[in-house]
């Protein structure tokens, strides 16, 4: 719900207040509450699902929360085989934990625009932005993890000098390499943008319909919000899996010693 002033600018402040992040300090130093809130209540509920899963795992006849969890393993298990081409036991835990989180970040945009920042309100809350993918710092967080991932495995498998040579002489060879080396900087600095600004740029977007839908009068209101929201769950589950997708491919490349 919108403070008095941003009441006051009517739909222009309605938007901001959704927008607006909880945040304390300046400069650098700003904190996204709201933000490291949600992803920690997130995480949690994604570790205590799959915990609950394992110690729930029979070899009889499966319950619901262990063919979910299963279901889910297989899924993520699959894309890993069908692109990665390393050795690793830390690519199958990381991809599952991506795009579970995503998913799970994603997914709090279904609900109702109004509801938590409402009840934030009610416990003297001014601001409240409720979903983490919708925050360039936390889609940035996450893909810059990504990339020093990337360049941790390009270094160990390839060695020091394997890794700087591959960013000198490859594509044109040695006597091009200023230009391969422009070349692969702005590649490998390409990755992390591209993963974090896909998933904010889709998210901000989506939040922003939601919003713009709320602002309608009531009775028009479940008409759009519904189609939309059905349509949401496509884009929030497709996000994820291409985060997580191209999460694999990039590490995939890091163990790739030519």
């Amino acid at each position: 719900m919108a403070t008095e002033a941003h009441a006051a600018e009517g739909a222009t402040g309605y938007i901001i207040h959704h927008l607006t992040p909880l945040k304390v300090g300046e400069g650098f130093w700003t904190l996204h509450l709201d933000t490291l809130f949600f992803s920690a209540v997130l995480g949690g509920l994604f570790i205590w699902f799959f915990k609950m899963a394992a110690e729930r795992a029979t070899t009889g006849v499966p319950g619901l929360v262990q063919n979910f969890a299963e279901m889910l393993i297989e899924f993520v298990d699959t894309q890993v085989k069908d692109s990665f081409h390393g050795h690793s036991k830390l690519i199958a835990p990381l991809a599952l934990t991506i795009f579970c989180w995503v998913f799970l970040w994603n997914f709090m945009d279904l609900f109702p625009v109004d509801i938590l920042p409402l009840i934030g309100s009610l416990m003297g809350i001014e601001y409240l932005r409720v979903v983490p993918s919708t925050d360039l710092n936390a889609t940035f967080a996450m893909s810059i993890s990504v990339f020093c991932l990337i360049i941790f495995y390009s270094i160990k498998i390839k060695g020091p000098w394997g890794f700087a040579k591959e960013l000198m002489f490859q594509p044109f060879g040695p006597w091009m390499l200023p230009f391969n080396l422009l070349l692969k900087v702005v590649e490998e600095i390409a990755k992390p943008i591209s993963l974090a600004l896909r998933l904010f740029g889709n998210l901000y977007a989506g939040e922003l319909i939601f919003i713009l839908i709320a602002l309608l009068p009531w009775f028009i209101q479940p008409l759009l919000s519904f189609p939309w929201a059905v349509f949401h769950i496509l884009i929030i589950t497709l996000q994820a899996f291409i985060f997580m997708v191209l999460t694999i491919v990039y590490l995939s490349m890091a163990h790739e010693d030519h």
